[in-house]
């Protein structure tokens, strides 16, 4: 796949009119090893659905996107789920995607930088996911702060405490 040349970035809040992309980024957002593939309609099982479900109605619903030339790339949202990252009823969980051909390009590092930011201010104590041992993410989760918390033979639930300094180069 190829890689795209990238002259202005920004991170922003998501627009009311662009929640239902969402649904678009948590397809992107399961790991999928070379040469796997699965249906779209993998994200209509309960247990993935609810990461968008009625998204942004609940008030610990946030999403930020990637916007790259004026196309959205990528998204970051954050809610408080019984999902597959689940801590407890006070953390909030996150997920995030960057389109193939926008990835390793240093976005979702920007993306998860302005959530953490958002979530310090917001007055969150920690936040979680979980990613699948195989994906790169996982490594750029520990880089950036994130600790195991919890692992089985495919996945990590990690976890970031929101009061630690975290402060990277994300340029």
């Amino acid at each position: 796949m190829k890689k795209v040349k990238i002259t202005e970035l920004n991170i922003r809040p998501i627009k009311a009119n662009e929640i239902m992309l969402l649904t678009d980024f948590l397809y992107e957002a399961i790991f999928k090893k070379p040469g796997e593939v699965f249906p779209r309609t993998i994200i209509q099982k309960p247990e993935i659905w609810q990461y968008v479900d009625e998204f942004g109605i609940y008030p610990h619903d946030y999403a930020f996107v990637a916007e790259a030339d004026g196309i959205v790339v990528g998204a970051i949202w954050a809610r408080k789920i019984k999902g597959y990252g689940y801590i407890d009823d006070a953390t909030p969980e996150l997920a995030m995607a960057v389109y193939p051909e926008y990835q390793k390009l240093g976005i979702g590092r920007k993306l998860l930088a302005e959530m953490i930011s958002f979530l310090k201010d917001k007055g969150y104590t920690q936040v979680s996911l979980s990613v699948q041992k195989a994906n790169y993410a996982s490594k750029m989760y520990l880089e950036l702060g994130f600790k195991v918390y919890s692992e089985n033979e495919e996945d990590y639930i990690m976890i970031n405490t929101l009061q630690s300094n975290w402060d990277f180069a994300i340029y």
